[in-house]
């Protein structure tokens, strides 16, 4: 690369990679709010005063059964450090350790080792409470409620919707498909039936022109979330927003709806990113460890690259990807399937097609059709990136430069260091 350089340093697993990218790149992302000066503090004050809510140690009590839904290794959400005050609260009502019950919600990623566990619980909780893992195919532990405006059968996990207080945790960060994460999320897809997260994540639903970033309201994919989780009654929710840090930003916490409604306000605020004009090229991470633990999840970074990429353009990410493609869940072998992104989608998009993580491809599939994709990886090889439909990209310098020779013109570049952290849109 030639001509004068900055380094800008992006988040890639848990150290980061440093690149060098020309002078004149534009540069966005989140605001940085600091971490809050004492998280249990204000972890504990949430608790104590919610949003349109009684203090959680007034709604639960001695005897009663509860069950805490918390996000799986894929999340960065600190489940430790929120945890531990919820804990706290259950026990100063008088409820029992052997009363509560911790389920992982997975969605329909695969289950956690116990080391996995102990390092996203800690090991004093995993060896002191009760902790289950859900799974969408045990039609033994899946309760059906209903049936949602959108015609899709809601089925969910027993020790949730059995227990006498049912709390949800969470992290809220931007989501590419739902709008953001956290709130009604932590009951479907997390803790659904196979079956409901396929219906909900299905190629109509995802097509919706209102199923993006930071949109709620009108947003099917997320309506129907919120339809679903009201059809469970949640006793109370726990939502935090975080910096690149990991550092706890704001504390949401209270009814459900009421209180994720005011944590998203708070991260579109962060998160939002206007830019003038598309792109030619845009470099982005998958926000680091853990997200960008595999190809599966690295496709949130590359759609909030797509916001802003021009028809024609080019997006690179850099994604760790230690966990594969991954082997689990259909996405790889749909990919594989598919002699092309338009082949991939035609056959998504085909009366009567069904397949769990079709959506991903779906997403992947329309991006690919507008613009190339290179990803650097230390987890794939090139074999594995090709037959995904990707290109492969082993220094984002030497990638950078040989895209300025084929556009004959220096191109217009735009780095995301933190990924899909990111909300970016082209202004007006």
């Amino acid at each position: 690369m030639s001509g004068e350089t900055k380094r800008i340093h992006l988040a890639y697993g848990k150290d980061g990679l440093d690149i060098d990218v020309p002078a004149n790149a534009t540069v966005i992302e989140p605001k940085y709010v600091p971490g809050l000066a004492d998280e249990q503090a204000a972890l504990i004050e949430a608790l104590r005063r919610p949003i349109d809510s009684r203090p959680l140690r007034e709604i639960a009590k001695a005897g009663y059964r509860v069950t805490i839904v918390h996000t799986d290794i894929t999340r960065a959400t600190p489940n430790e450090r929120i945890l531990l005050p919820i804990l706290a609260e259950l026990a100063a009502a008088g409820v029992r350790r052997e009363d509560i019950t911790l389920l992982n919600a997975l969605g329909t990623h695969r289950p956690q080792t116990k080391a996995e566990l102990e390092t996203m619980l800690g090991a004093d909780i995993v060896a002191n409470y009760r902790c289950i893992q859900h799974d969408g195919n045990d039609d033994a532990n899946l309760v059906r409620l209903g049936t949602t405006r959108f015609g899709h059968a809601t089925r969910v996990n027993r020790h949730f919707v059995e227990a006498d207080v049912r709390i949800l945790t969470g992290f809220i960060e931007p989501h590419f498909f739902a709008g953001f994460s956290g709130g009604p999320k932590g009951v479907l897809p997390s803790i659904a039936g196979a079956e409901s997260v396929l219906s909900n994540h299905g190629a109509k639903m995802v097509g919706d022109p209102k199923a993006t970033w930071g949109v709620t309201e009108g947003n099917p994919i997320w309506e129907e979330m919120l339809e679903a989780a009201r059809m469970t009654k949640p006793s109370f929710l726990l939502n935090v927003a975080m910096n690149r840090d990991k550092q706890i930003t704001g504390v949401f916490a209270g009814e459900m709806y009421a209180a994720h409604q005011a944590g998203c306000r708070f991260v579109k605020e962060v998160a939002m990113a206007p830019v003038p004009a598309p792109f030619d090229i845009v470099v982005t991470s998958n926000s680091g460890y853990p997200l960008d633990l595999n190809l599966y999840q690295t496709i949130k970074g590359v759609s909030a690259a797509a916001q802003i990429v021009r028809d024609g353009g080019s997006i690179i990410v850099a994604s760790q990807c230690w966990d594969g493609i991954p082997e689990h869940g259909r996405y790889g072998q749909l990919l594989r399937e598919a002699t092309s992104p338009a082949d991939a989608l035609a056959r998504i998009e085909a009366p009567g097609f069904g397949s769990m993580d079709q959506w991903q491809v779906q997403v992947q599939a329309r991006i690919l059709l507008r613009a190339d994709v290179y990803i650097r990886t230390d987890g794939l090889t090139d074999k594995q990136v090709i037959e995904s439909l990707l290109k492969p990209c082993h220094r984002i310098e030497q990638t950078l430069a040989e895209l300025a020779v084929q556009a004959g013109k220096p191109p217009t570049i735009c780095v995301m260091p933190e990924g899909p952290l990111t909300i970016p849109y082209v202004a007006g």
